[in-house]
């Protein structure tokens, strides 16, 4: 029996887009909440959102019951964090911040299994071979991880073609933390930014790589689209769920005028 097939990572080898959206409310009932609405992947923030390795696990563990792919954000990209993140059963990464080849390679090498890795062996341990009921394991299981890199800074985008040449699955460009890094923070929309963007987004899909982004510019997601851009996060619960309160809130008190 071998590892579980990963139908997310199929669906960005033949170039199926997929619609997502974050999922930073660092709860499980949330996430499954959101695992109804009907998106292709939920990405569980454990960069920016209060989550922890066992928060995240909860997380994954229902929207594998639905439809949707779970794809979990690493804090940073630390050898032993991604151990235990695959042996708990996520095979969907993306790693903040990669600013070269070179990180890019050693990620990739903690995704895999020695000789081509260093990942330990401990699946008995693990939920990911549902501990130990999957006997080939060991052997299938660098196949179906995917590992996604984040781009976002002018270091990043000055190594593009050098982190496009390793064996990433994919490419996300976060256009929030390059506007900072280009002089023009809280503007992701600046026409700088969006070209810089754009460029990288392309230079991807034509280096056979799956393209990224999360932006809830309607015009950016239809151009990164029609680009090639395979993973597309079209928007993000804690800011669906903050404005539907506060619209509820300014329309009840309407009554009292």
């Amino acid at each position: 029996m071998p590892a579980p097939s990963n139908r997310f990572k199929q669906a960005l080898s033949e170039r199926r887009a997929q619609i997502g959206c974050w999922v930073g409310m660092a709860d499980a009932y949330a996430a499954e909440i959101a695992s109804t609405a009907g998106f292709d992947w939920l990405l569980v923030d454990g960069e920016h959102a209060p989550n922890d390795l066992r928060s995240i696990l909860d997380q994954v563990r229902v929207i594998e019951a639905s439809d949707s792919h779970p794809v979990a954000r690493l804090p940073i990209g630390e050898s032993w964090m991604i151990k235990q993140y695959l042996d708990a059963g996520v095979q969907n990464l993306l790693v903040p911040m990669v600013e070269s080849g070179d990180q890019a390679n050693e990620l990739v090498r903690a995704v895999r299994y020695p000789p081509h890795g260093i990942r330990g062996v401990g699946s008995a341990l693990a939920r990911a071979s549902r501990f130990a009921e999957i006997p080939d394991y060991l052997t299938t299981a660098d196949d179906q991880i995917c590992l996604l890199v984040q781009v976002e800074s002018l270091a990043g985008l000055a190594a593009l073609d050098d982190i496009l040449a390793t064996d990433v699955d994919g490419v996300f460009i976060g256009p929030s933390d390059l506007a900072a890094d280009m002089g023009h923070i809280g503007q992701a929309g600046h026409p700088q930014v969006k070209t810089a963007v754009l460029d990288a987004i392309a230079r991807t899909v034509a280096a056979g790589k799956a393209a990224g982004i999360l932006t809830l510019d309607r015009d950016m997601q239809r151009e990164c689209l029609a680009l090639g851009a395979t993973f597309v996060a079209t928007d993000i619960d804690v800011t669906l769920f903050a404005k539907a309160l506060r619209r509820s809130a300014a329309d009840g008190k309407a009554l009292l005028d």
